[in-house]
């Protein structure tokens, strides 16, 4: 796989780095060093921790200036609705983070969720470096332009988007029906320390759709966002 032009990439999202290669550590995947033992480079999870909290703490001074009426358990659920995986990996497709993303060639060909962590993770890094580079300042620019201008808040707030999917799903059912729903398992598979769930959602005896995960409560959730698809809530 070919470097790509990391200047380039700057170039692009407006940042100037003096230490270009602090751009290319936070678009290096662990997996590509994996590939790669003889490449004088560094993997991304460094950076990542640390503009995970810079974007945490960006983004709870916005909430905290805007939302002066609202107590800390409410701006904690916004906030989880602008920073979670989903929000993020979207910032990172609009950025193209993708065409300069290191990846071993199995990463390189996860598609969804997988993908979609590797991206939010990767858009936490670069604002990491962003930060070591230009300081906090150029950091919460980067924020406030690529999430937060972008995000509609006000749509995440009407719709409660900021909820998880099995509150939103429990609230629409006993709004709509009267009925609060209930989760039933379905199916266990594989060994004990990698076993599949599938749990199944249910408004009274109608079963309105089954979800997969790694846990009971992953798959519970997996089960919700279906439901909601399915009853078109």
């Amino acid at each position: 796989m070919a470097i790509p032009d990391f200047k380039a990439f700057a170039k692009k999202i407006g940042v100037n780095f003096n230490d270009i290669s602090l751009l290319q550590m936070a678009l290096t995947h662990r997996s590509y060093l994996n590939e790669h033992k003889s490449a004088d480079l560094e993997h991304n999870e460094r950076l990542e921790f640390l503009g995970d909290a810079v974007l945490e703490l960006v983004v709870t001074s916005y909430l905290y200036r805007r939302f002066k009426d609202k107590d800390e358990g409410v701006m904690t659920a916004y906030r989880s609705a602008l920073v979670n995986t989903s929000s993020l990996s979207r910032a990172a497709v609009s950025l193209k983070i993708n065409d300069y993303l290191l990846l071993s060639r199995g990463e390189a060909k996860d598609t969804g969720r997988a993908r979609a962590i590797i991206l939010a993770d990767s858009l936490e890094a670069l604002i990491g470096a962003i930060y070591l580079d230009q300081g906090y300042d150029a950091a919460a620019n980067f924020i406030s332009k690529n999430l937060l201008e972008v995000i509609d808040l006000d749509e995440i707030i009407e719709k409660k988007l900021w909820l998880d999917a099995k509150s939103r799903f429990q609230e629409r059912a006993q709004e709509m029906s009267g009925i609060t729903p209930s989760y039933k398992t379905m199916k266990e598979a594989g060994p004990d320390h990698n076993k599949m769930f599938t749990l199944g959602v249910f408004i009274g005896d109608e079963q309105v759709a089954t979800g997969n995960g790694l846990s009971k409560q992953e798959a519970e959730q997996k089960a919700a966002e279906k439901a909601l698809e399915v009853k078109g809530w």
